[in-house]
């Protein structure tokens, strides 16, 4: 018999999902370049300690000279995703696949790992040979083309976002900002940014940035329909590994697949950040708005929320008082 746990599971990810995306519409007046810094100190924290967490756990349980080798995989494969995300046009989709690959080759078996690499390497080239791309854009743009996106881009977008997403929301990050901001341009960086601002005031914050995208693009129904489908494809891979999820688990191609993976994301949320910090803090008040929040946040570990809320506090007055 299942849990009561269990069985409020579906009702509660349901109510996440409409209350993510009925929030934009009411929270997005309210989002001013006063709440970007913060905001962004707070992601960049959050990446920090998740990088952290990684290196501990690749490390924790061998000796002194295993686990030296261990920290400098790790950063070998944080800078690798690092500066393939920022110079080669192989895209988000690609680099995590060749990352996965990679962690074959350092932690499990050079035999396998070359021969994924080798396939990952000749599908990439053959999309891109043929025009395609691991994660192709819409169809429709705004902005450049002045088209109206409607909700099956939207839908589309989305759950190839979800379907390509490795180490839970955070990762999304990198994933959104690089389609909808340099690809698809259906939102300014600064824009962007105010999503990502919005998103540290609510529980969920970074899926909720999927819900602020589709309300820029198509309203409430937007929302609602990007909030969806984000999370479809997870609901979808869970129900299909459910009955042989231990024994996937279990996998050592997998366990070394992920364990490129995991500084991949980390080397791939790097770039993003920098990417967006121009737009966060674009002038010395903010700067020094951003450093601060950050200190704090590592010094003394306050709350995002306290933080996105002191900096629109800073922000107003410095309006009223110019």
């Amino acid at each position: 018999m299942r849990s009561r746990n269990t069985r409020r599971g579906p009702l509660a990810c349901t109510s996440a999902a409409l209350l993510s995306a009925v929030f934009p519409g009411l929270g997005h007046l309210a989002v001013r370049a006063r709440f970007r810094p913060a905001a962004l100190a707070a992601v960049a924290l959050n990446v920090l300690a998740t990088a952290a967490a990684l290196a501990i756990a690749g490390s924790a349980r061998t000796r002194t000279d295993v686990a030296a080798l261990v920290a400098d995989r790790f950063t070998f494969l944080v800078l690798a995703a690092a500066l393939a995300t920022a110079l080669a046009p192989l895209g988000i989709a690609t680099v995590l696949a060749l990352a996965g690959g990679l962690g074959i080759l350092l932690f499990a078996s050079r035999r396998q790992g070359l021969a994924v690499l080798a396939a990952i390497t000749v599908v990439a080239a053959a999309l891109h040979w043929a025009g395609a791309a691991p994660l192709p854009p819409a169809t429709a743009e705004v902005g450049a083309g002045g088209t109206a996106v409607g909700l099956i881009d939207i839908a589309a977008f989305f759950f190839k976002v979800g379907a390509f997403t490795f180490g839970g929301g955070l990762t999304m990050i990198a994933f959104i900002q690089e389609q909808v901001v340099n690809q698809l341009h259906w939102l300014t960086p600064r824009e962007f940014v105010d999503g990502l601002a919005l998103g540290q005031l609510t529980p969920g914050p970074i899926l909720m940035v999927a819900a602020y995208v589709g309300y820029k693009l198509a309203g409430l129904a937007g929302a609602l329909v990007g909030a969806a489908a984000i999370f479809l494809p997870s609901f979808i891979l869970m129900l299909s590994l459910l009955p042989v999820f231990e024994r996937v688990r279990k996998l050592q191609w997998m366990k070394a697949a992920m364990r490129g993976i995991g500084p991949a994301v980390i080397g791939m949320l790097a770039v993003a950040l920098l990417q967006m910090a121009p737009h966060a803090a674009p002038d010395l008040f903010a700067a020094v708005i951003f450093a601060a929040a950050l200190s704090i946040l590592l010094a003394w570990r306050v709350g995002a929320i306290k933080l996105v809320l002191g900096g629109a506090l800073l922000g107003t007055l410095r309006d009223r008082l110019a």
